[in-house]
């Protein structure tokens, strides 16, 4: 059988393979989003949509406790618990789901109606969008079990698949919007939430069909609610604390300045998370890993697929971070043609904000992993949390919007120092070990792969010649520094032997044991 390693390797190309199609889709229907609504609509839906996106921390921190549960279930290798387990979250996400419901259709709504600066016009249509979002969060408040499910499987293929589906919905959205003569706003908001449904219905339906533990039986064990909520609350305070981060500034800017300017913060945010999902897709293939080691006792493999994942995830976040920064005045141009004000330096604050937080995404993984989670989630989502009032202290004083982004880069530094501090108290790892093996091996591979491409960004006139130069230099010098700098030489002779095995058998069927794979790895 393949080894772990080949099975995160096929797992991440899945995943790979998805997210350009995501991508690629979704950078053309943003650009005829805000065509055809007008950067003041597009700035409105999503201020608006974003009070209902805040609630979303409930749906991603749930979907990710759940996964913890079914990869810890799955790796000890107990399938009939493995159906109590799921059993029992489909309960809390019942509960989660009225919680939702009657404070979004309470103190959301309020502050939809008398908080947010919206034209007078557009005050009854931003509503209509407001009650529409809040149908399409609950079905994907519904999904995420299911979705957790496929990932704990490790079932990537699924995954990839159902998203690619969704994604194809979403442009069909756009055509109709496009076509159709009516309030593209209100519009809008309909149609993405006849998408929701549609995608929650697929995942449902897969699940149910491939995974027994997927068909849900009543069941009830006290002891393990409390578990599972426990472990849920401290991760909803956690995922809350970036959700705030996100949508908070959001509302900040729009109450300080104008709809235009969350346009372009919004925009950049697209891009970030585009950028960002390359990484986090390695990342959500390396997470069941990570917990089914720690489930099984496997401490040392953890670690070294938590230091290799760690640096993995900052490098394939940086391999397409580095040209966007340098380029994107470029970028935008041919993109959306006339961003709005803010949008160039938006995204590259941005960009850097995410590149200091994905060195930690496996840190994140092995701390959940633990089930200890108390004071990690407390501590990290704490710091992440003044970024609200640290913020809206700048502005008050005067300061410009992208003084938000300066505030959420020094919070997201301060993060990532106390995470390595926390996950040392919870499962006693060596930190000056992770600096060597990381964080230094990082800084270099940062530092000299883009000595050349800053020069070339300087000195070539600003076009479309420059933008192919600067990113396929970019990406040979973060690809060469990652090679010779990121791995050591016992690591190089086990690539090389790897992709030699690959080109040897391509078509065959694969002698694992032949090619002796699985200890390249220990």
């Amino acid at each position: 059988m393949p080894s772990n390693t080949v099975r995160l390797a096929k797992n991440t190309l899945m995943l790979y393979f998805r997210q350009i199609i995501i991508m690629l889709v979704s950078l053309y229907t943003v650009r005829v989003v805000l065509e055809t609504l007008g950067a003041e609509d597009y700035g409105i839906y999503h201020a608006v949509a974003g009070i209902v996106t805040m609630f979303g921390f409930l749906s991603n921190s749930m979907a990710s406790a759940s996964q913890r549960y079914f990869s810890f279930e799955i790796g000890r290798g107990g399938i009939d618990q493995l159906q109590k387990v799921f059993s029992l979250s489909i309960f809390i996400y019942i509960l989660i789901s009225i919680l939702v419901i009657i404070l979004a259709e309470t103190v959301g709504l309020w502050f939809v109606d008398n908080k947010i600066a919206i034209p007078t016009e557009r005050k009854g249509t931003a509503l209509w969008v407001y009650h529409f979002s809040i149908i399409s969060f609950l079905f994907t408040l519904f999904s995420s079990p299911y979705m957790a499910m496929i990932i704990a499987h490790e079932d990537m293929n699924i995954y990839a698949y159902v998203s690619i589906i969704e994604v194809m919905i979403r442009l069909g959205v756009v055509f109709i919007l496009k076509f159709i003569l009516l309030d593209k706003l209100q519009l809008y908001g309909i149609l993405m939430c006849i998408a929701t449904i549609i995608i929650t219905i697929v995942y449902f339906v897969i699940c149910t069909v491939k995974y027994s533990s997927c068909r849900y039986k009543y069941y009830w064990d006290n002891k393990l609610f409390k578990e599972i909520a426990s472990y849920s609350a401290w991760n909803l305070f956690g995922a809350s604390a970036g959700i705030f981060k996100n949508q908070i500034t959001n509302i900040l800017l729009i109450q300080f300045f104008n709809p235009i300017v969350v346009a372009a913060k919004t925009i950049a945010t697209q891009v970030d998370n585009a950028v960002m999902s390359f990484s986090q897709n390695f990342n959500n293939a390396l997470r069941p890993q990570l917990i089914k080691n720690y489930a099984g006792g496997e401490k040392e493999s953890m670690l070294l697929l938590m230091f290799r994942g760690c640096k993995g995830t900052f490098l394939l976040m940086y391999l397409f971070a580095l040209p966007l920064i340098l380029e994107m005045h470029t970028v935008l141009g041919l993109w959306l043609k006339y961003p709005p004000e803010y949008t160039v330096l938006f995204t590259r604050l941005m960009l850097i904000d995410i590149l200091i937080t994905s060195i930690s995404y496996p840190l994140m993984a092995v701390a959940q992993a633990t089930g200890k989670i108390k004071l990690y989630q407390s501590v990290v989502g704490g710091i992440l949390l003044l970024n609200v009032p640290v913020s809206l202290v700048f502005l008050l004083l005067g300061a410009p919007p992208y003084s938000v982004l300066i505030v959420a880069i020094i919070l997201s530094f301060t993060a990532c120092i106390s995470r390595l501090l926390i996950l040392k108290l919870l499962i006693d790892y060596s930190i000056v070990q992770f600096i060597m093996k990381v964080v230094i091996p990082v800084l270099l591979i940062s530092a000299i792969s883009s000595i050349l491409p800053i020069i070339l960004n300087y000195y070539l006139i600003q076009d479309i010649f420059r933008l192919i130069i600067v990113t396929i230099v970019s990406i040979i010098m973060v690809l060469i520094c990652s090679y010779y700098i990121g791995i050591n030489k016992e690591e190089r002779l086990k690539l090389k032997k790897i992709i030699r095995c690959t080109l040897l058998l391509k078509g065959k069927k694969i002698n694992y044991e032949k090619c002796n794979i699985s200890s390249m790895y220990n």
